[in-house]
C-alpha cells in the first residue's frame, strides 16, 4: 500500500509541473500600457515576461488581446492558441480566438470527434490539465484523511465507512491523475502551427516545382505532420494536406 501511494503522488506531482507563475511587475506595467491604449508597449511587457519562461493563460491571452487591438491578425490566433493550451476552457479565452479566427480569410470548418472517443474527449476536456492535477491533489488528500481516521479509529462500523472512502478518494485522485494527462495530450501532444505569412502557398510536392493546389491566409492553423528540408507536410482541421515552406509557419 504505501509503495502504491508514493507512485500516485509521483504522478500527481508530474501533473502539476506545468502549473507556472509570472513576473508581477511587468504584468501590471503590461495591464496599464493596455488600459492606456499603447498596445505597443503592452506587447513588449507580456513578451518578456513569455520570452524569461514566466508563462500562464493570462499572459498569452492579454498578449493575444493586443496584438488583436493592433489586427495583428496572426500573432492574436496564437497567443490566443497558447492560452488555450493552459486553460481549456476559459470561455474568454475561446470567445476572443473565435474573434479573431473571424478574421482569417480561410474558412476551414473543423471535424468534431464523434462515437465513444468524442464521449470520452468530452468528459476530459471537462477541465484543463492543471486543474485536473489540483483536483487529483485534493482527492489524494481526502484518501489520506479518510485512511488515518479508518486506521486509528476502533469501532468496525466506522472503519468500514472510512476505508470505502479512502478508496474511493484514491480511484478520483488516480482517474484525475489519468484525465490531467490525457488533457495534457490533447493540448500538447499534436505538432500544430499558425501561418504568418499574408500568403502560404500550398503544393501537392515538396518543391517549388510542384504544383499550386490553393492558397492559404495568414491566421489560419495547420497540424504538422512531417518535415523535409523547407517543407513541411500538414493537414487542415477539414482533413486536407498539402506540402508548404516552412518558413511560413510558427510553431505552436
Amino acid at each position: 500500500m504505501n509503495n502504491n501511494i508514493k507512485y500516485i503522488f509521483f504522478f500527481i506531482f508530474l501533473a502539476v509541473l506545468p502549473v507556472m507563475g509570472q513576473n508581477p511587475v511587468l504584468f501590471e506595467e503590461g495591464n496599464r500600457a493596455y488600459n492606456e491604449g499603447d498596445y505597443a508597449a503592452a506587447i513588449n511587457d507580456y513578451q518578456q515576461i513569455i520570452d524569461n519562461g514566466e508563462t500562464s493563460a493570462e499572459v498569452y491571452f492579454n498578449l493575444g488581446n493586443a496584438h488583436y487591438k493592433l489586427n495583428n491578425i496572426a500573432h492574436s490566433i496564437y497567443n490566443y492558441e497558447k492560452a488555450l493550451q493552459l486553460n481549456p476552457n476559459d470561455r474568454d479565452i475561446r470567445d476572443n480566438l473565435a474573434f479573431a479566427r473571424n478574421m482569417v480569410l480561410d474558412n476551414i470548418e473543423e471535424r468534431e470527434p464523434t462515437g465513444l472517443s468524442g464521449m470520452w474527449r468530452d468528459s476530459v476536456s471537462v477541465l484543463g490539465y492543471n486543474q485536473w492535477a489540483w483536483l487529483a491533489i485534493s482527492f489524494a488528500i481526502l484518501f489520506s484523511i479518510f485512511f488515518l481516521i479508518y486506521y486509528f479509529n476502533r469501532r468496525s462500523v466506522i472503519k468500514r465507512l472510512f476505508f470505502t472512502l479512502s478508496m474511493v478518494g484514491i480511484f478520483f485522485s488516480v482517474l484525475s491523475v489519468v484525465f490531467a494527462f490525457q488533457q495534457r495530450e490533447y493540448a500538447t501532444g499534436g505538432q500544430y502551427a499558425i501561418i504568418f505569412a499574408e500568403e502560404a502557398d500550398v503544393r501537392g510536392e515538396p518543391t517549388l516545382r510542384g504544383e499550386e493546389i490553393f492558397t492559404l491566409h495568414e491566421g489560419t492553423k495547420v497540424e504538422v505532420l512531417e518535415t523535409y528540408q523547407d517543407w513541411v507536410r500538414f493537414e487542415l482541421a477539414n482533413g486536407i494536406q498539402g506540402w508548404m515552406d516552412k518558413t511560413y509557419l510558427k510553431p505552436l
